[in-house]
């Protein structure tokens, strides 16, 4: 079984719900993840202008897309958050913690702002990389 250790010199992430660094031992098996937008089974983007919202579906769709790999939350070691609006993305910076709270070793990873997704109605897209 893969063992997580955060890697932390600092502290100023912890209230981000990050790690500098994500130290993995012992895993067998890595699942690489497309980014997860905040769209239905078609393909079809949900909740124009709510950032709150689309987070809370693309984590949605990350955990489905994990689930049928076998995986869970709890194996992300990178999450990389791609945005169209970074100060909306802060302000729903809630939605983000209430997903990873029970994830014992926060994900590393990077937020970029980007002039636009794959779709105008797109705010976000979430990368991953997962290890079991």
């Amino acid at each position: 079984m893969a063992a997580n250790k955060a890697i932390n010199p600092w502290t100023w992430q912890d209230a981000l719900a990050f790690s500098q660094g994500v130290e993995t031992r012992g895993a067998t098996r890595v699942l690489h993840l497309a980014g997860q937008a905040s769209v239905d089974g078609d393909g079809n983007v949900l909740h124009a202008g709510d950032m709150a919202a689309q987070l809370d579906r693309a984590f949605d769709n990350l955990e489905t897309v994990l689930s049928q790999a076998g995986f869970a939350l709890t194996d992300i070691v990178r999450l990389n958050y791609y945005v169209t609006d970074v100060n909306a993305f802060s302000a729903a910076g809630a939605t983000i913690g209430a997903r990873l709270a029970a994830v014992p070793v926060k994900p590393s990873g990077c937020l970029l702002g980007v002039s636009s997704l794959f779709h105008p109605d797109a705010m976000v897209e979430i990368e991953a990389t997962a290890m079991a």
